[in-house]
């Protein structure tokens, strides 16, 4: 049986989402707990890679359960909950169509990002939002996120990990950029196909350089759609992963899995 699990968790606990050698990430506890239930290894199937100190609240994820197990999605919620850290959560288990792939299947992310504007930073958002008490021009920020909307080259967007190729296509298609109101600051809001490595973060720290007088609109617009500058040329303005959350993982229609009523 193939399960779909939807995961929380707080990114501050974590070294990213995706397996690594040391086995401080979502994917490792989870893989474990899993191992740990089964008495056998399972495979995670993550949906989207997560850097350290970034945060979901609805991360996507599947795996095979063994055929000898007489387990269904509802005891499988409980049972791996048990098994992991308050930091993450199992919040919905379902059963998937065998063909479901939490990675392959999705059709687009959506990302929100917190901005704190208090004169203080409360201790409670601490590692949570991204703190800047000097004024920005709301209306500059609002025209800079609008420039990402559509589909444009993000090589500049895209941090540098060492594996890139004159043949990588860093073309992506941004359905929504956005900032709402809060009653503390701001909230951003980036829906698309997908994303490059720390491409949210890169967008959010250009589009703040912009709405503070730090960079220029002109400039901002060179980044995207930058023709033939080498994929190592990259807008250095990152916002931190503090504010950043994994909001939603989006499934055509007719490639979701079953909603059973867990």
């Amino acid at each position: 049986m193939r399960i779909k699990l939807t995961l929380a968790y707080d990114g501050r606990a974590f070294a990213g989402s995706q397996s690594q050698a040391h086995g401080n990430t979502v994917q490792d506890v989870l893989e474990k707990a899993l191992e740990d239930t089964a008495k056998m290894p399972i495979r995670l199937h993550i949906a989207g890679r997560t850097d350290a100190g970034v945060h979901a609240e609805a991360q996507m994820a599947h795996f095979d359960a063994p055929e000898h197990l007489n387990m269904n999605p509802y005891n499988w919620l409980p049972a791996l909950n048990a098994k992991i850290p308050a930091a993450l959560r199992v919040m919905a288990c379902e059963e998937a169509t065998p063909s479901f792939h939490a990675r392959f299947d999705a059709r687009g992310k959506t990302y929100r990002y917190k901005i704190c504007t208090l004169p203080v930073l409360p201790p409670l958002q601490a590692g949570l939002a991204w703190h800047i008490p000097k004024l920005f021009d709301l209306d500059v920020l609002r025209t800079a996120l609008s420039c990402y909307l559509g589909r444009h080259d993000y090589r500049c967007f895209a941090a540098v990990r060492g594996n890139e190729t004159e043949q990588m296509d860093f073309h992506r298609t941004i359905t929504e950029a956005s900032v709402k109101t809060l009653d503390d600051g701001y909230l951003l809001t980036f829906s698309g196909e997908g994303f490059l490595y720390r491409m949210v973060r890169l967008m959010t720290g250009a589009a703040m350089a912009v709405a503070q007088g730090k960079m220029s609109m002109c400039q901002l617009q060179q980044f995207i759609d930058p023709g033939d500058v080498p994929f190592s040329v990259t807008c250095h303005h990152c916002a931190p992963a503090d504010g950043l959350t994994m909001w939603k993982v989006h499934y055509a229609e007719e490639n979701a899995p079953e909603m059973l009523g867990y």
